[in-house]
């Protein structure tokens, strides 16, 4: 499974209006295109901060979508008056009881396989048991050792109760890998329709 994701440095003041492109341009479309799996939309209204995310059953649907998405993806970034940068990820992870509210995103640099062990075996089962879980993913770039691990939780509530085990979780996983955290934010979780099978 893989997945493609947009991110935009935008204007707080567009963010309704993104998510309304979302619904009502950008998911209709990729609803209809060979292998997609679904598209999700995270915003952060107070910064205009906002990542799309399309999934795909295989690399090459994904990249033989990608010519008849990049006007889309220009209109997107249009709208909501933001810098965009477009990733490629293997998804290599992803357990999910129920969308969620809200999400917590963390980047880690360092050994992918490890990275991927380490999140499967030690961190789900600790996620499963926490209040207000609903999602977790691990989405890799092979090319550059990048990592990408997406929590979801029922409320911001929730997520806030969760940031210190968060923070414990997160050292460790970077620790194990040799490696490093680049970077954690958080998000309202505005639009998912994901179809993406359970890969625990």
């Amino acid at each position: 499974m893989y997945a493609r994701s947009s991110t935009f440095h935008g204007n707080p003041a567009n963010i309704d209006a993104g998510i309304k492109f979302v619904e009502d341009e950008a998911a209709p479309m990729l609803g209809r295109m060979e292998g997609c799996l679904g598209l999700s939309l995270l915003v952060d209204r107070a910064t205009g901060y906002c990542i799309a995310t399309s999934s795909w059953q295989t690399e090459e649907a994904m990249t033989a979508s990608d010519a008849l998405l990049r006007p889309m993806r220009d209109r997107g970034r249009d709208v909501l008056g933001a810098s965009m940068q477009v990733d490629s990820w293997e998804i290599v992870a992803m357990h999910r009881s129920h969308h969620g509210a809200c999400c917590r995103v963390s980047w880690l640099e360092g050994d992918l396989d490890t990275m991927t062990e380490t999140f499967r075996v030690a961190l789900l089962p600790r996620l499963d048991e926490m209040d207000g879980f609903c999602s977790a993913s691990l989405l890799v770039d092979r090319a550059t050792g990048l990592g990408c691990a997406t929590t979801a939780w029922e409320s911001h509530d929730a997520m806030v109760a969760s940031r210190t085990m968060a923070d414990e979780m997160r050292n460790r996983t970077a620790q194990e890998a040799s490696g490093v955290v680049v970077e954690v934010h958080e998000f309202d979780l505005a639009y998912a329709h994901l179809h993406v099978p359970e890969m625990a």
